[in-house]
This record gives C-alpha cells, sequence and structure tokens, in this order.
C-alpha cells in the first residue's frame, strides 16, 4: 500500500505560478510511474504529467509543455509538480498517483492521493 499526500495548492492570479509536492510513504527508488492528474469543472480527469524512476522518463501533456515540470527529490520520497503560466481554466482539484509504468491514463494508476485545490483567476 502506498500512501500518498499532496500539498501546495492555493490561489493565484493567471499567470503565475505554483509548486505542488506529493509525498509518498514508499521508497522512491522503486519502480513507479508517478503522475499529476487534475479534475476541472465539468471535464473529465485529466493526465498532466507523470515520470517513471525507473529510468527518469517524463511524459507530459500537450496543453502542459513548456509550462509544468515534473521532478522528484528521493531523499524525501517527495514528487513535485512546479506550474508556470497558469491559466483560468486550469482551475480544479490536482491529483498525485501512483502506477506501474510510463503513462497519463488515470485507469492505470493504483494509489492516489486526496487532492489538492488549484484557483486561477483572471
Amino acid at each position: 500500500q502506498v500512501e500518498l499526500v499532496e500539498s501546495g495548492g492555493g490561489s493565484v492570479q493567471a499567470g503565475g505560478s505554483l509548486r505542488l509536492s506529493c509525498a509518498a510513504s514508499t521508497d522512491m527508488s522503486n519502480k513507479y510511474c508517478w503522475g499529476w492528474f487534475r479534475q476541472t469543472p465539468g471535464k473529465e480527469r485529466e493526465g498532466v504529467a507523470s515520470l517513471f524512476t525507473g529510468d527518469g522518463s517524463l511524459y507530459y501533456a500537450d496543453s502542459v509543455k513548456g509550462r509544468f515540470t515534473i521532478s522528484r527529490d528521493n531523499a524525501k520520497n517527495t514528487v513535485y509538480l512546479q506550474m508556470n503560466s497558469l491559466k483560468p481554466e486550469e482551475t480544479g482539484v490536482y491529483f498525485c498517483a501512483a502506477g506501474p509504468y510510463l503513462t497519463l491514463d488515470y485507469g492505470v494508476f493504483h494509489y492516489w492521493g486526496q487532492g489538492t485545490q488549484v484557483t486561477v483567476s483572471s
């Protein structure tokens, strides 16, 4: 069982930045895919970025490429999502998840955090 706890959400104006953190209860050196997803109003849960610790591969949704960065700190068992140039339509709940391989398909991920709210005002 892997427990995930997100933090770092909040309110920011359009064009601003936030950094989300996801603290994991397992050793980050284990070969998991760590993903960030978001649930925006009226839309299906969407994969934003993922990182596979086996080889360091990264995967970003086209909508966030160049603006969001996923990274990890093995010593702290924490995964981060740096979000820059945020847009109002990116308001929603952001979730951290762990799964078996590199993908943005939320159905593949076994473990989920409780989510953290991100609000981007215009």
